[in-house]
């Protein structure tokens, strides 16, 4: 299966927003990736449903959303109505995990948990056939253009095992520092999808560098 690509809208031009959205939808990318931040849960503040809907409105793609938020039941709603196809919220923001998944799906979404770098994949043992979606963060969330860390790739190895030890059939999902050299080695350790921030929207030929990745 080729790699799904979710470039990290974090890193676009603000300011000419519908011109690179318009630059993905012509692009090999997948998925639009929204990270959205509320300045508790993680130490920034990103943008909120307004922008969302904005992205939407232009987006020939679906959006994969990573909430890093605290409450994040109070806004899966808000997603929906925003246009979220995928819906991730961080397994550190909540006490009801199970509820909140059921949430997510009871909107017709798609439902995802992204674990930090400190969090073990085994905490997801007796939910992950539930889950659409594991989102493996590869830096502290917070900010885009972090150095990926390395051990990140030995955590998608296990959580692959356990995917297939439960008979799951869930994604993987890396987000954090990638870019084509490390790419490859979450390819291999069973990665199924790779955000990709700065190092799409920095390069100076963002379309090919999202067919690089997609090929990987």
């Amino acid at each position: 299966m080729a790699t799904i690509v979710s470039p990290s809208v974090l890193a676009a031009d603000f300011a000419n927003l519908q011109r690179d959205v318009e630059m993905l939808n012509r692009s090999d990318a997948d998925w639009l990736h929204i990270d959205i931040m509320d300045g508790v849960f993680v130490p920034n503040i990103s943008f909120g449903f307004p922008v969302m809907s904005a992205i939407h409105n232009h987006a020939l793609k679906p959006l994969d959303v990573h909430l890093m938020i605290v409450h994040p039941d109070n806004y899966i709603a808000d997603c929906k109505m925003a246009g979220a196809e995928f819906v991730t919220v961080h397994y550190e923001a909540c006490t009801h995990l199970h509820r909140t998944i059921q949430l997510i799906k009871s909107e017709g979404m798609k439902a995802g948990v992204a674990l930090n770098p400190h969090t073990p994949v085994n905490v997801l043992e007796e939910i992950i056939e539930e889950l659409d979606l594991v989102l493996i963060m590869s830096v502290n969330p917070g900010f885009g253009g972090q150095k990926f860390l390395p051990a990140a790739i030995d955590k998608v190895m296990k959580l692959k095992d356990l995917i297939l030890s439960k008979g799951a059939s869930t994604l993987i999902e890396v987000d954090g520092g990638v870019n084509s050299t490390n790419a490859p080695l979450l390819k291999k350790a069973g990665a199924d999808a790779l955000v990709a921030g700065s190092f799409v929207f920095n390069a100076e030929d963002p379309i090919g560098t999202i067919a690089k990745l997609k090929s990987c």
